[in-house]
Parts: C-alpha cells; sequence; structure tokens
C-alpha cells in the first residue's frame, strides 16, 4: 500500500507543477499581449497624426508657395502663353483609327 501511495503522491506532485507552469505561462503570455496591444494603440495613433500632417504639408497653397520661393517658379505671362483650338473629329473618323 505505501507504494501505491508514494506513486500517487508523486503524479499529485507532478500534476500540482504542471498547472503551476501552465499558469506562469498564461500570465507571461498575457502582459505580452497586453503590451502588443498597446504598442498597436500607440502606432495606431502615430499613423492617424502622419496622415493629418502629411495632409497638412501636401496643400495647394503649400505647395505653390514652396515651389515659388524654393524653385524661383513664376506664372508665365499672358504673352508667352499660346492655346491651341483642337479641330472636332466626326465620329466616323473616330471608328476609322
Amino acid at each position: 500500500m505505501t507504494r501505491t501511495s508514494l506513486l500517487l503522491l508523486l503524479l499529485v506532485i507532478a500534476c500540482a507543477l504542471g498547472v503551476i507552469t501552465t499558469q506562469h505561462f498564461s500570465r507571461k503570455s498575457f502582459i505580452a499581449l497586453e503590451a502588443a496591444q498597446a504598442e498597436a494603440k500607440r502606432l495606431d495613433e502615430d499613423f492617424t497624426r502622419l496622415q493629418l500632417e502629411q495632409g497638412t504639408w501636401s496643400t495647394h497653397k503649400r505647395v505653390e508657395a514652396v515651389a515659388s520661393r524654393s524653385l524661383d517658379m513664376r506664372l508665365p505671362q499672358p504673352a508667352a502663353t499660346r492655346t491651341l483650338a483642337l479641330e472636332a473629329v466626326p465620329p466616323a473618323a473616330k471608328e476609322a483609327r
């Protein structure tokens, strides 16, 4: 009977150690999950902020101002502008092309 009791005692101790190990692993995994979720939230906030910043920096008015200042770009003079009139193409000529 002592041998059986000793065997059962060893099995109970092994099961207890298994439960402790599993709980420890579960807690570590949960902590890692919370840290990853916090990091994901921070990255999402950064992404939103960067999109807003990109929208601000790429407005037409700002791009025009930078082009005028740094590239010395100006609107052309009306005398230097040419306009071309395109002749209307009949529908039959479009099908032949």
